[in-house]
């Protein structure tokens, strides 16, 4: 069970002097041991990664050949105080990333080892300030998302699912959580079948997908409206990715405190260690690789959309 870590780990968030050394000592409690905090300050304040490693048994980091499994917690801060006081909506992304690390590293304790290795990574921020958006306010970052990537994005990730509360919209109109297709080198790939199927497992419901269009994949910053972050780690990495949103049947602010649904977050992190209990060399998972080769050769690279393109 998941739930006794989310209900730990809502608590601990919860605090305006949380920091990752915190969250790192948690995680040890728990068996974790490759853990790594980077601080990074901006003109908006600072705020600490957090990177774990799970080692696999036939990981890379054992010396073995299996692919790295990567989870990405995003989201702009935990809290927006001294506006808002409180654990954010928008914490949710960090929330289920870490409870997933905890569980994954007590697993690992009690031997019950999986094939590959997983890292997960978030960021730790109790004040990030906010911002305008339609059709409800973001949560901003004390750092930029390019600067974000830089830490969260791992080299070593063959795959990445990208975490991330997905409430002020009106695309996706169901409490729980929804899949996007993948996203690789600029291309939006169709939903892959196989995660459907583990949705289905881990939630007894029917799956749900969160439509993408191409802005959304292109880099923050570049003047042009997105959804929300879900797919920033996209820009970073030629790896696959899919977004797993946390969303509700109402639209609500990433601001909004009183927000986080528990049982959602339960569903949203038993899905992920599903994935990483069958993850392995066989990137089905996420796409089709002859498929995706054959779109590239008919219709060339679009890694232009991982960048910032060309300015007029």
């Amino acid at each position: 069970m998941s739930m006794k870590h989310i209900i730990e780990l809502q608590d601990l968030l919860d605090d305006p002097a949380i920091n990752g050394q915190t969250v790192a000592e948690y995680l040890r409690s728990y068996g974790a041991e490759n853990i790594q905090i980077k601080t990074l300050t901006g003109e908006k304040g600072s705020t600490d990664f957090v990177k774990v490693l799970i080692p696999g048994s036939r990981g890379k980091s054992s010396g073995g050949d299996f692919p790295t499994l990567g989870i990405v917690g995003r989201l702009g801060g935990l809290g927006a105080r001294p506006e808002r006081i409180g654990f954010t909506s928008d914490g949710d992304g960090a929330l289920a990333a870490m409870s997933a690390a905890a569980k994954l590293a007590q697993m690992h304790a009690r031997k019950d080892v999986l094939e590959c290795d997983v890292i997960v990574t978030t960021h730790i921020c109790p004040h990030a300030p906010t911002r305008p958006h339609d059709p409800v306010p973001f949560m901003d970052s004390p750092v930029t998302s390019q600067e974000c990537n830089t830490v969260e994005v791992d080299e070593a990730m063959d795959a990445i699912l990208c975490v991330d509360t997905t409430k002020g919209n009106r695309i996706v109109n169901v409490s729980g959580f929804a899949l996007t297709p993948t996203v690789k080198e600029g291309y939006i790939l169709r939903t892959s079948e196989k995660l459907l199927s583990l949705m289905e497992i881990a939630t007894g419901r029917l799956p749900v997908v969160l439509p993408l269009t191409q802005q959304d994949i292109t880099p923050y910053g570049n003047g042009i409206y997105h959804l929300n972050s879900i797919l920033q780690p996209s820009v970073a990495t030629s790896s696959p990715c899919v977004g797993v949103a946390i969303t509700t049947q109402t639209q609500v602010p990433g601001c909004a405190t009183g927000a986080t649904h528990l049982c959602d977050i339960d569903d949203t992190v038993r899905f992920l260690i599903e994935v990483a209990k069958v993850y392995g060399p066989d990137q089905s998972l996420f796409y089709d690789s002859e498929e995706y080769q054959r779109l590239v050769s008919m219709y060339g690279s679009l890694k232009q959309f991982q960048t910032f393109g060309e300015r007029s």
